[in-house]
């Protein structure tokens, strides 16, 4: 998926392909941002391997994140035009969440300080991006039915002052990862003024995409 990912933002850079938003479901995997500090990893790489999980180094801002079945990963692959648009980019996609959690009769907000969303003190929703050659990737990370005992992997986003939670957690409820996907997609489409054209994508799948497609992982 990294590899699909950049593919497509060399695409979306050069002009050859309209902006694209992906989303996964990911097996579980722990990315390490540029700030990522390696005390925020709490087993070792053999401990974390015996356990399925992959670590992985990325170009997002940030420290350390996981990200699992039940989590709703969106990556928005877009130009901009200006590099004042990317703290508006994420305050965006903040908001869209913060709606999107609204349908569940979730209350939630952002954090200034640390990027995200946030039910209370527990972060249900992380974001990360990166821009290069004014093009954005990765995104956001979205608790939806995910096992909420990642924080013994890791300290999540290196802010151990905060818990984690998730939509079926806080709707006392199980929120589906198609329902929650859904939901959140909907919100985006409302938050940036776009609808989305939905297709899924066969892991290697070649380019093109038609504009604002929501490229889903098969």
């Amino acid at each position: 998926m990294l590899e699909f990912q950049r593919a497509l933002h060399a695409a979306v850079a050069e002009g050859r392909e309209p902006d694209t938003w992906i989303v996964v479901e990911h097996e579980p995997v722990i990315t390490l941002g540029r700030n990522a500090k390696p005390a925020h990893i709490l087993l070792s790489r053999g401990a974390l391997a015996a356990r399925g999980v992959d670590v992985v180094e990325v170009e997002r801002g940030g420290d350390v994140t996981y990200h699992g079945p039940g989590q709703v990963v969106v990556y928005p692959i877009r130009r901009l035009e200006r590099f004042r648009e990317i703290v508006p980019l994420v305050a965006t996609l903040e908001t869209a969440v913060t709606g999107a959690l609204h349908r569940f009769g979730i209350a939630s907000q952002p954090r200034k300080e640390h990027r995200g969303v946030y039910v209370r003190d527990a972060a249900i929703c992380a974001i990360g991006i990166a821009v290069k050659r004014m093009t954005s990737m990765h995104g956001l990370a979205l608790n939806a039915c995910t096992a909420l005992d990642y924080d013994r992997l890791i300290t999540p986003c290196g802010t151990p002052q905060f818990g984690i939670t998730s939509i079926s957690a806080e709707a006392a409820r199980h929120v589906s990862w198609p329902e929650a996907r859904d939901t959140l997609l909907d919100a985006l489409e409302g938050g940036f003024g776009i609808e989305f054209a939905r297709e899924v994508v066969p892991a290697g799948a070649p380019l093109p995409f038609p504009a604002n497609t929501v490229a889903e992982s098969a």
